[in-house]
């Protein structure tokens, strides 16, 4: 079996169950329980996941990207740093980047406040950090490959008697 694929299936729809996916691959059920099982054990599979339009759903939340500047640290570099802004719950995502900034900090709030907060009190605050530039989403239109919303039906034209 070519676990690429399955990986791909896989992250492309994570209900999909074993014996769907065998069918997809032409293999046997049990093959893929056991490629699934090894793949979450050697942490290659991390999470499953379900992407929610939250504005649909009713719920307000605020993301925000925070470019930040750091210092690295001596025979560690950049992870020491990067690590302990990984722990805060609202912390989404953490990656070194190149370019003008260190890491790029995706975070996400109730409202813009709590994450102005969260940046001047608890991100810039840390031991290393240079600097922090926060730049708010204000509309996400695909997020993680998919298209949000349905575009589609606004570009109709009306139909009157």
């Amino acid at each position: 079996m070519n676990t690429l694929e399955l990986l791909e299936l896989l992250e492309d729809n994570a209900r999909l169950t074993p014996e769907e996916i065998a069918v997809m691959l032409h293999v046997d059920t049990g093959e893929v329980r056991r490629a699934i099982q090894e793949l979450e054990q050697n942490k290659t599979i991390l999470k499953y996941m379900t992407l929610v339009n939250w504005e649909k759903a009713g719920e307000e939340k605020v993301s925000a990207l925070i470019e930040v500047r750091i210092t690295p640290q001596r025979d560690v570099g950049f992870d020491a740093v990067a690590r302990r802004i990984s722990r805060f719950p609202e912390v989404r995502s953490v990656r070194l980047m190149s370019g003008a900034y260190d890491l790029a900090v995706f975070i996400e709030g109730r409202t813009m406040r709590e994450v102005s907060h969260f940046v001047a009190t608890r991100l810039a605050t840390i031991e290393g950090v240079i600097s922090t530039t926060t730049h708010f989403v204000l509309k996400t239109y695909k997020q993680d490959g998919v298209i949000v919303g349905d575009g589609e039906e606004d570009r109709r034209l009306m139909v009157t008697p």
